[in-house]
């Protein structure tokens, strides 16, 4: 019988012995598959799926912490089905047990869960656990993460060997975890260097401002694995700002938004100068006014394109899918140096402009001149001889013919006059002509709309109104295509401009849904105060074929206005 009793310690010796062999050898072929990976996103992937196995748990997790160091940024799980972690719905964010590690970063075992003071319980459709073993992840000293293993297969509860076996683990993965971390960011300053590059090239080639802002937010959302990228501007005279670019996700319902500032992590970003950050841009109370367009994004960053709050001159955006890992400061880095290349194309378009202006007003200027040099010279000339010729005419008919045709050289001769007066209208001296601020207006408004309008403009608008009445105009074009745009959900707008000898007239028609069932909106207001003041009216009209036209007219009678 004692024979019997020393065979049967030796061989539970024996098993034990080759059991603790097995683990060393599993724990070793663990560290080496963690630690041969240099993408993180697998590396974090390998660790958690190693835990389980080694303590044979039924579920595993690892939840990443946030820059802010009390909630979970990223949260991977094993064990759980698709169909499973959907039901259950939203990840994990760091409370009940899961937040006593964050707290604690100590070694947590539990023999029930519910047991602890810290229980939270669980949300619907998650399955029952009742063992835990918990471990935090330190990478340099720096808590990265904490494992989470509950259920051992066999029903036993987690003992101190599995702890131990879990630490050693977690110290192997802390390393690989900075392995590749280091690798992401050699690979990332690469990408960012190799795009600078190409920006660079393309801003010294004069490409187009859009071009270039597309190039910007397109590098910016493949750098940082973005799911969406938007370049937004402000819109003049408003606390709006529109969304110029939209790449990502459904980025023709985007473009062409208007968002407020008040409200939107665009518009904080502009309000600031600097960059803002959420962690999850969907649900965020902050940042949820605007429009309806974030469903299903979690961490966003938003950058002011240019140097502080007054000199910026748009918000790049840029977003990731819910359960991505939030932007870290060494993103926010190059992002920053991003932002003020985009505001440079931005700022280098304009000078590009204002050179094409320039060029324009100089060949006005010669046109002004070849016109009165020569073409009225020619006129005046033509007339003269025309009226001395009419005295030798003995027929009446035709001398009445020939001085109805002197009349008319006399008109035409003062029509080309005030031609002249307009085209030699100076920006530096007397301001924008007319024509001038209602293309650009106009042109601007393409943006905000999503499409360019059409534009026609008619007579002496830059020489026979007034420049109070233009004040008027341009403030009511602005008005009016701002409204379409916030309201009308148009395709289609149409501007006419025209002078009369005694009214200037403005018409802007669109094809959107019409006005409101009342026939009022609080943009009509300002419009209807600005006809009464300038002494004009405003008329609102529903074409046969749908829409709205509104037509605002004022007299060209300096004694009429006010």
């Amino acid at each position: 019988m004692r024979l019997d009793e020393l065979l049967d310690e030796l061989q539970a010796r024996i098993d034990a012995a080759r059991g603790t062999r097995d683990r060393v050898h599993s724990l070793l072929e663990a560290v080496v598959s963690v630690g041969r990976e240099l993408d993180l996103d697998q590396v974090l992937r390998r660790i958690v799926e190693a835990a389980a196995l080694l303590v044979d748990a039924q579920y595993g997790a690892l939840g990443v912490i946030g820059p802010d160091g009390r909630l979970l940024s990223q949260f991977l799980t094993v064990g759980l089905t698709d169909e499973e972690v959907a039901k259950i719905g939203a990840r994990p964010v760091g409370h009940g047990i899961l937040g006593e590690l964050i707290r604690h970063p100590e070694p947590l075992r539990l023999s029930d869960l519910g047991a602890h003071p810290a229980s939270y319980g669980f949300p619907a459709h998650h399955p029952p656990m009742r063992t835990f073993l918990g471990v935090p992840i330190r990478a340099r000293d720096e808590v990265f993460g904490n494992l989470y293993l509950t259920d051992k297969r066999d029903g036993r509860e987690f003992d101190a060997e599995d702890e131990s076996v879990i630490a050693t683990l977690s110290v192997a993965a802390g390393v690989a975890i900075d392995n590749a971390r280091l690798y992401e960011a050699s690979q990332r300053q690469q990408r960012w260097l190799r795009a600078n590059t190409e920006i660079t090239g393309n801003l010294l080639s004069g490409s187009p401002r859009l071009e270039v802002l597309e190039l910007i937010a397109r590098r910016a959302k493949e750098i940082t694995g973005s799911a969406l990228a938007d370049v937004s501007v402000p819109v003049e005279g408003t606390d709006d700002l529109v969304v110029e670019l939209a790449l990502g996700g459904d980025g023709n319902s985007r473009r062409g938004l208007v968002i407020p500032v008040e409200g939107t992590l665009s518009g904080a970003a502009y309000a600031s100068g600097g960059p803002v950050t959420t962690a999850a841009l969907a649900t965020d109370d902050r940042y949820g006014a605007g429009p309806r367009r974030f469903d299903g994004l979690g961490p966003a960053v938003a950058v002011a394109l240019g140097n502080g709050a007054k000199d910026s001159r748009g918000v790049l955006l840029l977003a990731r899918h819910e359960g991505d890992g939030v932007f870290s400061e060494a993103e926010l880095e190059p992002l920053l140096a991003f932002a003020g290349q985009a505001a440079l194309a931005m700022e280098l378009a304009e000078r590009r402009r204002d050179a094409e202006q320039l060029a324009l007003l100089e060949d006005r200027d010669r046109i002004a001149r070849d016109l009165h040099d020569l073409a009225i010279q020619r006129l005046f000339a033509t007339g003269m001889t025309l009226q001395s010729a009419a005295r030798f005419v003995q027929h009446e008919g035709a001398a009445e013919r020939v001085e109805r045709a002197v009349g008319d050289l006399d008109e035409t001769i003062k029509i080309i006059r005030s031609t002249i007066f307009g085209l030699r209208v100076r920006e530096e001296n007397n301001g924008p002509s007319l024509r001038a601020r209602v293309a650009r207006a106009v042109g601007e408004a393409a943006t905000t709309l999503g499409f360019p309008p059409r534009l026609s403009m008619e007579g002496l608008l830059d020489t026979d109104v007034p420049a109070q009445i233009a004040d008027h105009v341009m403030a009511c074009l602005t008005e009016m295509l701002s409204n379409a745009a916030r309201h009308a959900q148009a395709t289609r707008v149409e501007v006419v401009l025209q002078a009369t000898p005694g009214e200037v007239v403005l018409t802007v028609t669109d094809n959107g849904r019409g006005l409101p069932a009342d026939g009022r909106r609080s943009g009509l207001r300002n419009l209807e105060e600005r006809a009464r003041s300038a002494g004009g009216t405003l008329e609102t009209e529903r074409p046969a074929e749908g829409g709205t036209r509104l037509v605002w007219r004022a007299p060209l009678d300096a004694d009429r206005t006010g």
